[in-house]
């Protein structure tokens, strides 16, 4: 099997946070560290307040006295005893700029990719977990965001992640399998993916989905990385894996409206036109030019698509 690796660290997984699990349920310490907090506001929409380039945090106490009970700690900056305390709430914007992660995420630092990362996936879980799984009852934050607890039976409750695969399905070759979804836009394209389903392994789920969404067989399934996908609250497992391209292709009605073989020329084109067009106004001319628009930067899947042009024409 022709091998490659991903070229770079994708784009949500650069960031590596001190969280300070340990500072959770230290409320003297989290109380005294509020007065050099700094505060990640995302509203309703997970809208942050910022510029696709940088994130503009707030000062803590300028919001509330104390730590509001539905924020959450994401991060200590600096030594632990004397770093800054950065919380990550849910509320209304102040006027200005704001962004989003699908388009901010690539353009971020990483530290502020890490912080909104986790701020996201953290509260849409806190806005799914509101009443206890057992009982029904009221659930109230507790550890610093970092847990839930029933009001009425005391269960506790953690952040919710769900693993899924996404696959490179290519031939060994200069060719890739790739599909689109009825409701994405006009002409993308991207890899296969599917969540993970109770009892069954990562790979196990790329030999089932691929199977299911376009009809195909693979083999020879490889590990190429993972990124956070908090959309709503997904760790995406990236693999690549070899199909022949005899084999017919059946889409999943309802799931996968197109799905096709693309050429290395075609793959690279529209890579390379999404890259230019990132960095210029004239971005519907220079998409025009591609056979396809491939998925964006933010996503793991662009990564893996630049890595296997990149392996491809190394061979060359």
């Amino acid at each position: 099997m022709n091998a490659f690796e991903l070229a770079n660290t994708p784009a949500l997984s650069r960031s590596a946070l001190e969280r300070a699990a340990e500072l959770r349920d230290a409320p003297d310490v989290l109380e005294a560290g509020w007065k050099h907090a700094k505060l990640l506001l995302l509203n309703e929409q997970n809208h942050a307040f910022g510029t696709a380039t940088r994130l503009h945090l707030l000062a803590g106490p300028d919001v509330a006295k104390a730590p509001p009970s539905n924020a959450i700690l994401i991060a200590i900056e600096g030594e632990e005893e004397s770093g800054r305390h950065v919380w990550a709430v849910r509320g209304s914007l102040p006027p200005g700029p704001v962004t989003t992660l699908r388009e901010a995420g690539s353009l971020l630092s990483p530290r502020d990719a890490g912080l909104f990362t986790t701020a996201q996936a953290v509260l849409n879980w806190h806005d799914a977990a509101r009443y206890c799984a057992v009982c029904g009852g009221p659930t109230a934050a507790i550890s610093a965001g970092w847990a839930r607890r029933c009001q009425s039976c005391g269960r506790e409750d953690y952040p919710r992640t769900d693993p899924a695969v996404i696959c490179l399905v290519h031939d060994g070759g200069d060719r890739v399998l790739l599909a689109r979804q009825p409701s994405w836009p006009s002409g993308r394209y991207s890899l296969l993916a599917g969540f993970v389903e109770a009892g069954e392994s990562a790979e196990a789920c790329v030999h089932r989905e691929v199977g299911e969404e376009v009809g195909v067989a693979v083999r020879d399934i490889r590990y190429l990385g993972s990124q956070p996908w908090p959309f709503p609250r997904s760790l995406m497992l990236g693999y690549h894996a070899l199909a022949d391209p005899a084999q017919p292709i059946i889409p999943e009605p309802g799931e996968i409206e197109e799905a096709r073989w693309f050429s290395l020329t075609e793959v690279e084109s529209a890579v390379a036109t999404m890259a230019a067009a990132a960095r210029t106004t004239r971005s519907r001319t220079l998409t025009a030019a591609a056979t396809f628009t491939p998925p964006g930067a933010v996503s793991i899947a662009h990564g893996i698509l630049t890595a296997w042009v990149q392996a491809r024409r190394a061979r060359s």
